[in-house]
């Protein structure tokens, strides 16, 4: 059996920008969630912001890179390791920046003008392009916009010439690009994995989408708080590299923890809303645990996915309810960073990480009166923690449970 262990963590968020600072912040029970009206044809709304302006998911990748390898005390050139980087939305605010440049030629009468499209396509010269056809001039090469081409860049990066996967599966994609990462180095594929997901999707379109479906807080995000008001969109990443425990020990790397298991489902209910029993949830967490060798009791802590909104929370806590006794504790980070969409569950695992190794548990920030019968974490506090379970939910019923364990030396 290939164990498959955590070498190297990097994460950038709304509270920090390193991953010892955003720990800090958030043991501290710190939220970095501010009002902020970065677009002013909207209007303002709490948000998680990384600076004082939307972050670019390229230069977030980048940097979350070189810290990760650095971690881990790796340097490039690394051409046997895979690249696993997923992202809900990826390039979305270049193609947004590209539709309101292309509206505002045709606002300035252009539009029946046709432009030189080798300035859009440079990498496609034999483009046939009909001679009606109008299009704006635009500067960006589209092609370094497309959903994979963010892992593609990172892969350039570390000099990795094997597998590249860009895994998307709405707020549930960190979890299954850890578990594609950690299946490739099972089943001896490859021995190492840059992994992880990275989320930069404050965009006019992503708030006015998620205002029209009446999810968004008004004030701020308090999971699992019987006054909660909805979810508050952050950004950052966090990315991991992984190895087989022999290849880990070779080199005499440190050890954050093992990847116990995962399990994953859908639930082929609803575009954006989960079955209302939390079946397939379920389902997911008991494939964790079943592939885990770990019974329910076995899980020290969880961190939840705990969106704040009305429907998330009541379901979650009723899958956690049904599945774990009283005494689990459980928090979710959202209250501190904010929700990172697709790197959400990148983020939640980089906590569990660290709460294993610190053996401190991180508050649920923001709660103030608990609407549901959980041992919700109030304030940091130590405890003794050797399994824990990072759970992520996404749009269209995608559903991850991952667990992690101290590393064998430990026990």
């Amino acid at each position: 059996m290939v164990e498959v262990v955590v070498t190297g963590i990097s994460l950038i968020s709304a509270l920090g920008k390193s991953l010892e600072d955003s720990w800090q912040k958030l043991i501290a029970g710190n939220s970095a969630i501010k009002v902020y009206q970065p677009f002013p044809e909207l209007k303002s709304h709490p948000l998680g912001l990384i600076g004082k302006q939307p972050a670019q998911v390229k230069k977030l990748t980048s940097l979350l890179v070189t810290s990760a390898l650095k971690d881990a005390g790796l340097v490039p050139p690394l051409p046997d390791c895979a690249v696993v980087i997923g992202s809900s939305r990826s390039q979305q605010a270049a193609w947004e920046e590209m539709a309101r440049q292309m509206h505002e030629e045709w606002e300035r009468g252009k539009g029946g003008e046709r432009e030189n499209l080798s300035k859009i396509f440079p990498a496609s010269p034999r483009l046939h392009v009909p001679a009606s056809s109008s299009f704006p001039l635009c500067s960006r090469n589209w092609l370094d916009t497309l959903p994979h081409m963010n892992a593609i860049a990172a892969a350039r990066q570390i000099g990795a010439t094997g597998i590249v996967l860009a895994p998307m599966a709405a707020c549930a994609t960190g979890i299954w690009a850890i578990t594609q990462a950690t299946e490739l180095i099972k089943t001896g594929q490859v021995a190492r994995v840059l992994v992880g997901a990275v989320e930069a999707a404050i965009t006019p379109l992503t708030i006015a989408g998620f205002e029209q479906m009446g999810a968004l807080a008004n004030t701020g995000a308090y999971p699992f708080d019987l006054h909660r008001e909805g979810l508050v969109l952050g950004e950052g990443g966090a990315l991991f590299v992984l190895e087989s425990a022999e290849l880990a020990k070779q080199r005499q790397a440190k050890v954050y923890a093992q990847i116990l298991g995962f399990g994953l489902t859908v639930d082929a209910f609803h575009p954006n809303a989960p079955e209302p029993e939390g079946k397939s949830a379920i389902a997911a967490i008991k494939q964790c645990l079943e592939r885990s060798n770990l019974t329910p009791n076995d899980i020290d802590y969880i961190h939840a996915h705990g969106t704040a909104t009305q429907m998330n929370d009541r379901i979650e806590s009723l899958v956690i309810q049904q599945l774990f006794t009283q005494g689990v504790a459980v928090s979710s980070t959202k209250g501190a960073t904010g929700h990172t969409l697709g790197a959400s569950g990148a983020l939640g695992i980089a906590f569990s990480l660290l709460t294993l190794q610190h053996q401190i548990l991180p508050p649920c920030v923001g709660i103030k009166k608990p609407e549901f019968d959980l041992d919700l974490v109030r304030e940091a506090r130590k405890a003794e923690i050797r399994q824990v379970l990072c759970l992520g939910f996404g749009f269209g019923g995608q559903n991850g449970a991952i667990a992690l364990g101290l590393p064998t030396n430990a026990n």
